[in-house]
């Protein structure tokens, strides 16, 4: 009986992202480990994973206290995608360029029937630049296939952030009022502290 393949990196990191996604909340590494392993991850493994997702800005990270927090949303993996169909349809457009004018300039170089250092490194540097547009082509036809989840991750995206942001400004109002109960005496102090750290008393529910 053949042995049972362990999941790819890429695999973990979509695993730990639809954790994320599916459940649309904030998260500790202990809980994202109990979360993960059901999906198959093994928990030593999660840490790093998900400091990969973070470097990528793909998951954000916020430290409270002593402990670490994570979340992302659907909405912003749409964002990322998009932003990088931009990138890559420039870096297309310049590579056709460059490919368009050595293309000119090696028939010029051809009419002199003499070979040179100067045409062989322009040849050298077309074959590189078809490679590398059609490499840019294959990621181009990815991200299209793509398309209508991204679709439809940008329409439910606006949603779904006005939800979490609403919660999250429950959650604030409620520390600000456990701190004024606890720390009764220092309003003046505290309520510094929440507006150096943007948690302004004029903050409103997103309609």
């Amino acid at each position: 009986m053949s042995k049972k393949r362990g999941l790819s990196l890429e695999e973990k990191r979509q695993c730990i992202l639809s954790v994320f996604h599916e459940t649309r909340d904030v998260f500790s590494l202990k809980d994202i480990e109990k979360l993960a392993t059901k999906k198959g991850v093994i928990s030593q493994s999660v840490k790093e994973v998900l400091q990969s997702l973070v470097d990528d800005d793909l998951v954000h990270q916020e430290k409270i206290g002593s402990s670490n927090f994570f979340w992302s949303f659907p909405s912003e993996a749409a964002v990322k995608i998009e932003s990088n169909i931009s990138k890559l349809q420039n870096q297309l457009q310049e590579h056709s360029k460059q490919q368009a004018e050595l293309q000119q300039s090696l028939a010029v170089t051809r009419t002199e029937r003499q070979a040179s250092e100067e045409k062989s490194r322009k040849l050298a540097v077309m074959q590189e630049l078809q490679q590398t547009a059609q490499a840019l082509q294959v990621d181009l036809q990815q991200y299209a296939e793509n398309d209508p989840e991204r679709v439809e991750a940008i329409a439910n995206a606006a949603l779904i952030s006005r939800d979490c942001a609403n919660r999250w400004l429950d959650n604030i109002e409620a520390l600000r009022g456990w701190c004024k109960t606890r720390f009764e005496g220092m309003e003046n102090q505290l309520e510094s502290f929440f507006e150096e750290n943007g948690m302004t008393s004029t903050m409103d529910y997103l309609t």
